[in-house]
């Protein structure tokens, strides 16, 4: 049986990634940042019972900024693989908290590097890391973006991730180690975080729907997106790690859109005109913006074999679905006399090494 790591399993990409491998047989340890909220609801499912683990996933606090952690966790879980996609993974919030975001993503990469590197001499098995990258690394760079392109990073968030891109890269030519760097482009789904802009248009579309919302605040409708499904760009940095060569690959899906292609394909789905509803807030504007973002993904198809499977339409289709689905029942709550926010009022408790 393998073992995997998995740094941010509560994420959208560790929720999806700890399902895949749970589903290969694996046995699955994830880092988990201790927080005042509880913030495990993308990954609740997997387990048996509210209270009870499944005995193939282990869920270990840790941090990204604590070295003395991250080797304490590598060493307890032994693992045979790690995926790091821990990360503060809001573009524009880099903006505000630049040093957190490239502490915790740039340096915590570096650190976690480190503690793999020690297991590996400690134990003298390969392991092998996969380091989520982002095609935010390439910024201004007109499209479309490849993995010989040039990176221009916009934002903290991005410079912290071509930091550790050359870290994943120089650990691999420098100490021989098994480092991939999945160059992935904008990936979402009905887990995504309700402030990213795709979940917050399909959220609204459906509460807007349904009587609960009256308007969006967005910043800049004309940026473009290569937007996929997350479940697709999970088996994606599966597949790398299981190649017989350790190499770099941008993950997407060739097509890009707009915000405002968004908006129309989310609230169209819903028979509604977004103009009637968005309203442009400079809040949410970045201070450098990021105008056009279109992947390559040449190489992974022909060397790996994989391909998206879910389409743009079907992609917001199945975001939207979602959403409404939650926005109903949020509905019958608020009628009812309930005072239910977005998360609703459930809890539940899983057990930790």
């Amino acid at each position: 049986m393998k073992r995997a790591l998995v740094t941010g399993i509560t994420g959208q990409d560790g929720s999806h990634l700890a399902e895949l491998l749970l589903e290969k047989g694996y046995e699955v340890h994830g880092l988990v940042r201790r927080a005042s909220t509880f913030n495990h609801e993308r990954i609740r499912h997997l387990f048996e019972t509210p209270y009870t683990s499944g005995d193939k996933l282990t869920l270990h606090y840790g941090d990204m900024t604590d070295g003395t952690s991250l080797a304490v966790i590598v060493d307890r879980a032994s693992p045979d693989e790690v995926y790091n996609l821990a990360a503060q993974s809001h573009v524009r919030v880099s903006f505000d908290a630049p040093e957190y975001t490239v502490d915790s993503g740039a340096m915590g990469t570096l650190r976690l590097l480190e503690a793999v590197r020690a297991q590996q001499a400690k134990t003298g098995k390969q392991i092998r890391f996969y380091q989520a990258s982002s095609s935010e690394m390439f910024g201004s760079t007109p499209p479309p973006q490849n993995e010989q392109t040039p990176f221009h990073p916009r934002s903290p968030y991005a410079c912290g991730k071509v930091f550790s891109f050359w870290q994943a890269v120089n650990y691999r030519e420098a100490y021989d180690m098994f480092c991939c760097n999945g160059i992935l482009f904008n990936h979402e789904g009905p887990r995504r975080g309700e402030h990213f802009v795709t979940r917050k248009i399909t959220r609204a579309a459906a509460r807007i729907k349904v009587g609960l919302q009256q308007k969006l605040a967005l910043g800049n409708l004309d940026a473009k997106r290569d937007w996929g499904y997350a479940g697709d760009y999970a088996r994606a940095m599966w597949m790398m790690l299981q190649a017989d060569e350790a190499d770099d690959y941008v993950v997407a899906t060739g097509e890009a859109y707009s915000v405002r292609d968004f908006l129309v394909a989310a609230f169209g789905y819903l028979e509604l005109d977004y103009e009637e509803f968005v309203v442009i807030d400079p809040a949410f504007m970045r201070p450098s913006e990021v105008d056009h973002l279109q992947g390559d993904a040449t190489k992974i198809r022909e060397k790996l074999g994989w391909k998206p499977e879910v389409s743009f339409k079907e992609l917001v289709a199945m975001m939207v679905e979602e959403d409404l689905e939650l926005a109903k029942r949020e509905k019958v709550l608020k009628d009812a006399g309930f005072n239910v926010g977005a998360r609703g009022t459930s809890r539940s408790y899983v057990p930790f090494s």
